[in-house]
């Protein structure tokens, strides 16, 4: 969020906690995209605040995380001192979540793998209407495909990304038998070391799909350690994960910190990814 947005945002946050009898003396800017993550001391509460526009998304988070709360997952859980819902302040969705201090040591791969399975096991084990990872994906494919949405990507490129987002869909929705719900974007970045062990934060993103699209968010390696995985099929998702990821990118109002080093690095990845899909 641009400067006058950002303190609007944390007014927001601010003063919905609150109001809702939390003490708030401080509040510490953690995340600033296209919602922003805060920290209110001293009564340690995570906001997450987004323009309404995200209304729904937020809506959707927090109906997630109150199912997976009831299964034991691993995951970040809602602030149990107040109501588990989406308030709505001067035009921004603020859900506040529970604090979790970062642990100091690496999350190693066999700990990321073992969170993935205890995550999927639990996602099995809640009934709850969400979308196809596809359906995503043809998301991002609109964005490249309208020129209005995403007028400062090169002819070249705006090609190379929609055959690839459209040849490697084609390939997935012929079969989704072995589909499950999933987390949607379990990248390291949302996947916290916390005193409680390894939980998978921002949950805004769940879908449907096979557990490769998750795992070919996480390093090469969580996916070896994965039983039962289908290495090929990662590969194929990662790939699939740079493009969209691009796509985003290239938006005419997205807010990614160092958006043009990212276009630039994107584009790369998704190159890399073709290559290894072949390779195999």
């Amino acid at each position: 969020m641009e400067s006058l947005e950002l303190r609007r945002a944390v007014e927001a946050g601010r003063a919905t906690a609150s109001e809702l009898g939390l003490q708030v003396d401080d509040v510490v800017v953690i995340h600033n995209s296209d919602r922003v993550a805060l920290r209110l001391v001293p009564c340690d509460v995570l906001a997450r605040v987004a323009p309404s526009g995200h209304l729904a998304d937020s809506e959707f988070e927090v109906k997630v995380a109150h199912h997976l709360a009831d299964v034991d997952a691993p995951v970040a859980e809602l602030d149990p001192r107040v109501p588990p819902q989406v308030h709505v302040r001067d035009a921004f969705a603020v859900s506040l979540w529970t604090y979790y201090e970062p642990v100091g040591s690496e999350i190693t791969s066999a700990d990321y793998a073992d969170a993935f399975m205890r995550h999927h096991a639990a996602l099995r084990r809640i009934d709850l209407d969400a979308p196809h990872f596809t359906d995503r994906v043809a998301v991002a494919l609109r964005e490249v495909n309208d020129r209005e949405r995403s007028p400062d990507l090169p002819d070249s490129e705006r090609e190379f990304l929609s055959s690839t987002l459209s040849g490697l869909t084609a390939a997935f929705s012929r079969d989704q038998g072995g589909d499950q719900l999933l987390h949607g974007e379990p990248h390291p970045g949302n996947l916290l070391n916390t005193r409680r062990g390894p939980l998978f934060v921002d949950l805004a993103t769940c879908c449907r799909g096979p557990i490769e699209f998750d795992l070919a968010h996480a390093p090469e390696e969580v996916g070896k350690l994965y039983a039962g995985a289908d290495r090929d099929l990662i590969h194929r998702c990662r790939a699939l994960n740079w493009a969209m990821f691009s796509a985003w990118r290239w938006r005419r109002d997205d807010q990614m910190p160092d958006r043009d080093q990212r276009r630039v690095d994107g584009l790369n990845q998704v190159r890399a990814a073709l290559d290894r899909c072949r390779l195999g």
